[in-house]
């Protein structure tokens, strides 16, 4: 892996399940963020909407979503079941992406992104 200047850049040095899954992901935070940049920061891919709203990346074995610290607190409960950091979130290749949960999740970001602009 390089160092990225797009998401598209990024995407395009991912292959196999590793390409479907960030894909897959890719496709659910836009749906639930329209309007915001792709960005990279960090060397992964974001959205950002004035700040960064999530980050996210492709591994061997799972894809990361980084909703930073607030986003796994609010979602503490229905995130148990994953393997998670402060602000991590890791869903193993071998399950299915859980689709409404990440959309609350960039939902929630994309709403605490909004009040902290207009503060």
């Amino acid at each position: 892996m390089g160092k990225y200047k797009t998401v598209d850049q990024y995407m395009a040095d991912l292959e196999g399940m590793a390409l479907e899954r960030c894909g897959q992901l890719r496709r659910c935070i836009l749906d639930a963020a329209p309007g915001v940049e792709e960005v990279i920061s960090y060397n992964m891919p974001a959205v950002k909407k004035k700040k960064i709203v999530v980050y996210y990346a492709a591994y061997d074995g799972h894809i990361g979503l980084y909703a930073t610290p607030t986003g796994n607190e609010a979602f503490r409960e229905e995130l148990k079941n994953y393997k998670t950091g402060k602000g991590s979130i890791q869903f193993s290749h071998g399950e299915p992406l859980p689709e409404d949960l990440i959309r609350r999740i960039v939902e929630y970001r994309l709403a605490e992104v909004d009040k902290e602009s207009a503060n």
